[in-house]
């Protein structure tokens, strides 16, 4: 066998090599294996095969070495949160950075990528399920297959293993308050000692926003003349420019919280906070004290999002309205709202306002935005 030979060191060790030339005439030696490890039957077969891949034109060694150097599942989780992480909003990245340090590098993170199976990927996705877990194994599901397809566009793999991986069903939570749990929920935000978080709950009930958008208002976004909130585009989910028409009661709220404003630091912000941010970043354990003296159980802060929207359907206002004063999240639904007007949507706005502050009393739900100790 041509370039197959024994190669022997001064203390005696034995290794089959095979010797050949690439295409450019550069002279490789590749090591096959130790004797007696390797009888010479076995290791003169390895040869021909290198033998064969070099007759047709290849690099034998060429390949060991790219196979050595592959990529791993670690290189491609570094590479994303390098170039990609940064480029999501805090949750979301904050969701991913979880997935890939508790869940996908301790399973896969010394496997070149080449190793990778479908098998692998839905292993993954139906162990979290089975653990009781379907929408997160979604979410970790979604994130590798982003994951891959990055590999593919920088030329480290040629076929993404999550294809064909079966999404579990999601069924979208609804949830909305209902007129009486709505009442005993104001009850609770008079008698909580921080007003602060009470009223940012108060304005999550009046405009349906995101909490992330209320707790970043600041109060050059309110338009106390026009009556408008501006929401900026890098506070949106959709990342666009958002104008909202403001209700009476929201206003009121908001003159109100104007005039017993501080003069401090952060007197920028509607809500103020101690952090980095210089504004509250979350509501977890007001609305947990909020829900218990309630008595609301599984409903949470978006839920109010939702039964704001409820107040909007049953006041009539059409679809494309509603995507409007709430932002849809849709691309193409929020291409359709993008240019109406505010003024339409004031009448809508308003009425539930009136609703939830209990100055419409057409309505045969009231829901007065009143302390509890003032109610008669």
């Amino acid at each position: 066998m041509p370039g197959f030979g024994l190669r022997v060191t001064a203390n005696g060790a034995k290794t089959f090599v095979f010797n050949y030339r690439t295409r450019t005439g550069r002279q490789r030696r590749i090591r096959i294996g130790s004797y007696p490890a390797y009888t010479v039957e076995a290791a003169r077969k390895v040869a021909r095969d290198h033998y064969m891949a070099v007759s047709a034109g290849g690099d034998p060694m060429a390949d060991i070495q790219g196979e050595r150097d592959a990529p791993t599942v670690a290189k491609l989780c570094e590479f994303y949160i390098e170039h990609y992480l940064h480029t999501k909003k805090p949750a979301p990245a904050k969701t991913d950075r979880y997935a890939i340090d508790r869940i996908i590098l301790p399973r896969l993170k010394h496997h070149k990528l080449t190793e990778i199976r479908h098998s692998d990927i839905n292993r993954i996705h139906r162990d979290l399920t089975k653990a009781g877990k379907p929408y997160r194994a979604n979410r970790v599901l979604a994130l590798l297959n982003a994951m891959f397809g990055l590999a593919i566009k920088e030329g480290w793999l040629e076929k993404n293993p999550c294809k064909g991986v079966k999404k579990n069903t999601e069924t979208p939570r609804e949830r909305y308050a209902s007129p009486d749990e709505l009442i005993r929920l104001l009850d609770a935000l008079a008698a909580y000692p921080d007003q602060s978080a009470a009223n940012a709950v108060r304005l999550l009930m009046l405009t349906g926003a995101r909490r992330g958008e209320v707790l970043s208002m600041t109060w050059g976004q309110i338009n106390f003349d026009k009556a408008t909130w501006t929401k900026p585009s890098a506070h949106t989910k959709t990342e666009r420019l958002h104008h909202i028409p403001l209700s009476a009661p929201a206003l009121q709220l908001l003159s109100e919280m104007k005039e017993a404003a501080s003069d401090d630091g952060n007197a920028a912000y509607v809500f103020p906070g101690p952090g980095k941010d210089g504004h509250r970043v979350d509501l977890k354990k007001p609305w947990a004290a909020i829900c218990k003296a309630a008595k609301l159980t599984n409903l949470r802060l978006h839920d109010l999002r939702h039964t704001y929207a409820s107040f909007l359907v049953a006041g009539g206002a059409s679809l494309p309205m509603i995507g409007k004063l709430l932002g849809h999240t849709q691309a193409a639904t929020t291409m359709r709202y993008a240019h109406l007007d505010v003024d339409p949507l004031r009448e809508f706005t308003d009425r539930v306002g009136k609703i939830i502050s209990g100055t419409d009393k057409a309505d045969a739900e009231i829901v007065p935005m009143v302390k509890s100790r003032a109610r008669k």
